[in-house]
């Protein structure tokens, strides 16, 4: 039986099965686009070194006490810390916090202790690129002197993010997007999705099977990113103050996305099919924005999905307008191939011919524009600028179509 769960990372599966084979580093660093397995990659490493069912290459045997609470969520010395708070970081902590919330130095504190069950511990830090300086400084001394059999495994969508010396005390594996056709057949095999909307996720995710899988899981929410597309390339005829007018009601739809997607991320996105929970001191699920998470809190699932954008937190804002800018992304994308006559690479074939059309009445090259201003939105959104001010000068800068139209 294969041990390792991760789907469409060959070589990244490649590089961990040596370590573990071998000698495991004590950190390991797993970077790559949000939602692409590096949680799932994660799990199979922590799964491997927990495992007490098998040796060596063997491990994880994915059928021992040890791989069984791994793969629930349960084992005791297997920690998780997660983003928190509206700017969605990962802070520094310790006890002397007033908030509660959980940090690097809290962590630093569970791993000085004793396994549990007398193996190892390991320690998955969740977009490590979000955690602030002063928390990658105190995270240093342990990459420079872990304790024994300790091993700290950093995901971060964007590596460089992160402080060259802690950058530098890592084995650092890239992970990247996965084909379509691996996303099917991941689908397929969670019987999430008949082939034809297998198919259709696959293509709408961008090599991002974590996306996809919360898709499929989330009844409705595929409607609203549709509803949102087209209002998007409706929004490219219409002249500056009733796109302004929009931002409300855009905003509003794609917390309602968030509210759909949130439950459908939190227990599949990234993770084997198996895997559900989080292990003992874990930090609580974040209320913040993405990741990659594909996954961090939003409002319940069971909440009005039109409930007005004022009403929500700023973490639920901030995850909306994250959302909203992903579909975004993947309307201007698809209206430059249109414009490169690239069709056969546009992701949401349903709007062929509204891309088609819209794409010829679009100045040369203004689709790309557009597309390099949201992706530039989205590192400022890291940033913590209002959403509200990011979401209106975008609406305002996206291109507009000609008269003739």
């Amino acid at each position: 039986m294969d041990g390792f769960l991760t789907v469409g990372q060959p070589a990244a599966v490649s590089a961990v099965r040596a370590m573990v084979a071998s000698h495991v580093p004590h950190a390991v660093l797993l970077s790559g686009p949000a939602s692409v397995g590096k949680l799932s990659l994660a799990l199979d490493l922590a799964a491997a070194l927990l495992c007490a069912g098998a040796e060596g290459g063997d491990r994880p045997c994915r059928a021992c006490r040890s791989c069984r609470m791994v793969d629930h969520g349960n084992h005791p010395d297997l920690h998780r810390l997660d983003p928190e708070g509206p700017g969605g970081q990962v802070g520094i902590g310790g006890a002397t916090r007033k908030d509660g919330k959980h940090g690097v130095r809290d962590l630093v504190t569970e791993l000085s202790l004793l396994p549990a069950e007398g193996v190892a511990r390991v320690a998955i830090i969740r977009e490590a690129h979000r955690m602030n300086d002063d928390a990658q400084s105190a995270l240093l001394k342990t990459l420079e002197e872990p304790p024994a059999n300790t091993t700290l495994i950093l995901l971060a969508d964007d590596d460089e993010k992160l402080l060259p010396t802690v950058r530098s005390r890592c084995a650092r594996i890239r992970l990247g997007t996965v084909g379509t056709r691996d996303i099917e057949v991941l689908l397929a095999a969670r019987e999430l999705a008949d082939p034809p909307t297998a198919a259709r996720l696959a293509r709408l995710a961008g090599g991002r099977p974590g996306l996809a899988v919360a898709y499929a899981s989330a009844p409705g929410a595929e409607a609203i990113r549709n509803e949102i597309s087209r209002t998007l390339l409706d929004l490219l005829a219409e002249g500056r103050a009733a796109r302004l007018v929009s931002a409300k009601a855009l905003l509003a739809r794609a917390a309602s996305l968030a509210a759909l997607l949130a439950p459908a991320a939190a227990a599949v996105t990234e993770t084997p099919p198996r895997g559900r929970g989080r292990g003992k001191g874990a930090a609580a699920p974040s209320a913040s924005g993405p990741g990659n998470d594909p996954e961090n809190g939003t409002q319940p699932a069971d909440a009005p999905v039109d409930e007005p954008v004022a009403k929500v937190s700023p973490a639920e804002r901030r995850r909306a307008l994250a959302l909203l800018l992903d579909a975004w992304r993947d309307i201007a994308r698809d209206l430059a191939l249109a414009q490169a006559s690239s069709a056969r690479a546009v992701r949401d074939v349903a709007l062929m011919e509204e891309l088609d059309a819209a794409a010829r009445d679009l100045a040369p090259g203004a689709a790309a524009a557009a597309l390099a201003r949201l992706v530039r939105a989205g590192e400022l959104l890291d940033s913590n600028v209002s959403p509200e001010l990011v979401l209106d000068v975008l609406l305002v800068r996206w291109p507009r179509r000609s008269p003739a139209a």
